[in-house]
């Protein structure tokens, strides 16, 4: 059994103390464990000493308010979500908080168990996936450091050999651009991380507060389309991290080729299966086999992730209803693997930059992306011993071809 979640309630209220550990108790298949404390004073040495995983607030504190309490933690460098308190409905407190960094705000006095557990869950995984990206910032940073000192061990080695004075500045040159380069990748990540960690969690919050306020049965199609926006943002959040992770390993060399012997016929039907339930309405993934149905050696994770992303991207560039094509076909050296939408196209000035980490062409900004999965794709391609390339037509569709060796080395 796990252990339970330490909350701390900070409200000079003790009848507010005593409702909120009587819902608690309500809440199933969860253990919590609260403290009380009413002192604004004592309520922020408890949370430097970081005891507790989660912090409820209540607005009125005395001569202070909860609002200043969120400033002062965060300031003094708490990570653990604060969730704000208040005895009304108040749009522009609810606004205010969540500026200041509250994770969530909750009425009191309409709050149920259901709507505090959900609370309590969804603020500690926004906690959690900020520090997600805090710590792959700081890994980035760690690795400009490491460059930095490179860099410098590589001016003063050059500075005591006897090389020539072209070849030493040739040197020097090609190592401030990689630390260019790296700052600029740093720089990029920084940004886009931002921002499309921002867009769902956003969403994850905004849905969270209000199934709260949807107590009828007649407002169960409101709860089941935020619910379902909820899932949709997490899901997304989840694609996004999976993409940082596999390019971090991959930039760490922790991505190795591992062939098996297996049937790629069969094996590419079930790709297509799992995508069934991905794919916008209305669209069909075609699915063909040419050639004998011969066995062929190769990384099968590796290639499954290169047709997963393909075919997510042919559904997502394309409206609903339309058609994607998958095709396998062997001969007797190699296999060839091609996906074909009709969507929007990829403009001819950008498709020369296509495979850049973090491009993303110019008629793909209104689409969810960071720039990184075909960068993924061409590197898992790179490492199975093939090659990626791509034909496309703007307003007509894209089609990748996969072409790799029947029997590959490790």
């Amino acid at each position: 059994m796990s252990d339970p979640i330490k909350i701390l309630l900070i409200d000079d209220d003790e009848d507010d103390y005593i409702i909120t550990r009587d819902i608690i108790s309500d809440i199933p298949a969860r253990k919590y464990s609260l403290d009380w404390t009413a002192s604004f004073t004592e309520a922020l040495e408890i949370i430097a000493e970081k005891r507790h995983d989660i912090y409820l607030v209540d607005y009125r504190l005395g001569a202070h308010d909860g609002l200043e309490l969120i400033t002062q933690a965060l300031e003094s460098g708490t990570t653990a979500p604060l969730i704000l308190l208040t005895g009304q409905s108040d749009r522009e407190t609810d606004e205010r908080a969540m500026r200041l960094g509250a994770s969530d705000y909750l009425v009191k006095g309409t709050i149920s168990p259901f709507d505090l557990e959900r609370s309590i869950r969804y603020s500690m995984e926004h906690a959690k996936n900020l520090a997600e990206i805090q710590k792959l910032n700081a890994e980035l940073e760690q690795r400009v450091a490491d460059r930095t000192q490179e860099l410098a061990q590589a001016i003063k080695e050059l500075e005591s050999s006897n090389r020539s004075l072209f070849k030493a500045q040739q040197e020097i040159n090609k190592a401030l651009q990689k630390e260019k380069e790296l700052n600029e990748l740093k720089s990029r990540f920084v940004t886009i991380a931002s921002h499309e960690f921002r867009t769902p969690l956003s969403t994850v919050l905004s849905s969270a507060s209000l199934i709260g306020r949807y107590q009828t049965e007649e407002d169960d199609d409101k709860r089941q389309k935020h619910v379902h926006r909820i899932k949709s943002a997490v899901s997304n959040l989840t694609g996004i991290l999976n993409d940082f992770l596999s390019l971090s390993r991959i930039e760490e060399g922790k991505i190795y080729n591992v062939p098996t012997t297996f049937e790629l016929e069969p094996f590419a039907a079930e790709v297509v299966d799992e995508m069934q339930s991905y794919i916008k309405v209305g669209q069909q993934i075609h699915y063909q086999h040419q050639g004998a149905a011969d066995a062929v050696t190769l990384d099968k994770q590796l290639l499954k992730n290169v047709l997963l992303n393909l075919l997510s991207n042919a559904s997502k560039y394309s409206a609903e209803g339309k058609n994607i094509y998958l095709t396998t076909q062997t001969s007797a050296k190699e296999i060839k693997i091609t996906v074909k939408d009709e969507g929007i196209g990829i403009p001819a000035q950008d498709q020369q930059h296509l495979f850049t980490l973090f491009f993303r062409a110019q008629n793909a900004a209104n689409y969810e992306g960071t720039g990184l999965g075909l960068n993924i794709v061409k590197r898992y391609v790179d490492i199975m011993q093939g090659t990626l390339t791509f034909e496309s037509a703007l307003h007509q569709g894209t089609t990748f071809t996969v072409e790799l060796p029947k029997t590959t080395e490790l």
